[in-house]
């Protein structure tokens, strides 16, 4: 049991660093938390700029529902950066459950997020609970551009595209692998999931430069979830990938390697194997991230039978987004109820203009770009 409001769960990863580090500057108190007390501290010291003046303490916990009900009992909200989310997220979800807390995880599983929508939206609903994964830049800042598109009545076809610059960090590449070789990416094609068809890396139109961009579906993301039960949308696709045209062209036969090596493995077996795999590809810590060079791109093109809409933001630090993305969750949880319980994402918890609010506030994205034909 905790007395600070909000725990940080997978605090010493690189995802939860950063957390951590918006958590300090609006002043939450907070449990970091994970199974390595020593790696939790070293963390916290060494990664955190102005942890001394935070209000926090270190916990070490299994990963399992009643150690983490124990951890979680006394706690407002739970923030999840542990995954892969399809394999280690129930414990989680559940656990906040029991301990009647808010739970937001940085998930980008397309499989997890029908899973939370599927089989725990409804008993957080009921509980009066907010249930939000994947909030974190590579959705909700998409989200916000889809949704200021929506502002214009009539739309409803969405056509999402996400790039970054830089590399996915450590866990980030082992849940890439780990998806891939368990789960299918969907589309919502009249409300309906379709299955991505097989075909490869898609070059894509990048508004702000004249080099088109590859792109995957990047395992369906969590557009199409968000958007199933919007009245306003019937079909929602988006691809997205890394500005780095040689790392991205390395992705599709990473994976494919990875699936045929794996195929006739057990599940544990195979998890081994993915892990060893995404160590070979990514096996430390990316650098804290440079505005110069890990800049962030989120494009929507909105449709309709007679508009249309588009939306960019340019924006850098798409970890940095996350861990702000992330502690502004936990600090308005605090303060007042979600706009919606149960099942929601960021923007439908919280507001789209909000969140780009805060974002703008702390100059992390610029002003969207925002372009309506009637």
């Amino acid at each position: 049991m905790t007395t600070k409001p909000v725990v940080v769960y997978g605090a010493s990863g690189y995802t939860g660093r950063l957390v951590c580090e918006y958590l300090r500057h609006y002043h939450v108190p907070f449990v970091a938390a994970g199974r390595s007390e020593e790696k939790l501290k070293a963390s916290m010291e060494s990664s955190v700029p102005g942890i001394e003046t935070a209000d926090y303490e270190i916990t070490a916990v299994e990963h399992d529902v009643a150690a983490l009900t124990e951890l979680f009992t006394g706690a407002s909200v739970v923030l999840n950066t542990v995954g892969p989310f399809s394999e280690l997220g129930p414990a989680a979800v559940e656990a906040a459950l029991a301990a009647g807390a808010h739970y937001t995880d940085t998930t980008g599983e397309q499989d997890w997020l029908i899973t939370c929508d599927e089989k725990y939206g409804k008993q957080f609903a009921e509980a009066g609970l907010l249930l939000s994964p994947g909030i974190a830049q590579m959705y909700t800042t998409g989200e916000i551009a889809a949704q200021l598109c929506l502002e214009e009545p009539g739309l409803d076809t969405l056509d999402i595209a996400v790039f970054w610059g830089g590399s996915p960090t450590i866990a980030s590449t082992r849940t890439i692998l780990v998806n891939a070789a368990t789960s299918k990416a969907h589309f919502l094609d009249q409300n309906e999931y379709v299955e991505f068809p097989e075909q490869g890396l898609v070059p894509l139109v990048v508004p702000g430069q004249h080099e088109l961009a590859l792109s995957l579906p990047w395992g369906g993301t969590s557009h199409p979830v968000w958007f199933k039960r919007d009245p306003r949308v019937a079909n929602c696709k988006a691809q997205g990938g890394v500005f780095n045209a040689a790392l991205m062209h390395g992705v599709p036969q990473i994976v494919a390697g990875a699936l045929e090596a794996t195929k006739d493995m057990s599940a544990d077996e195979r998890n081994v194997a993915l892990t060893e795999t995404a160590r070979q590809v990514m096996n430390q810590m990316p650098p804290r991230e440079n505005p110069r060079v890990n800049k962030s791109l989120d494009s929507v093109h909105a449709s309709g039978p007679l508009g249309r809409a588009h939306c960019v933001i340019h924006g850098n630090s798409n970890y940095q987004q996350t861990g702000l993305l992330q502690a502004y969750a936990a600090y308005s949880l605090l303060q007042t109820p979600p706009k919606r319980v149960g099942f929601a994402s960021g923007c439908q918890a919280f507001g789209h203009r909000e969140l780009l609010g805060v974002l703008r506030g702390f100059g992390l994205v610029s002003e969207p770009q925002l372009t309506v034909q009637r």
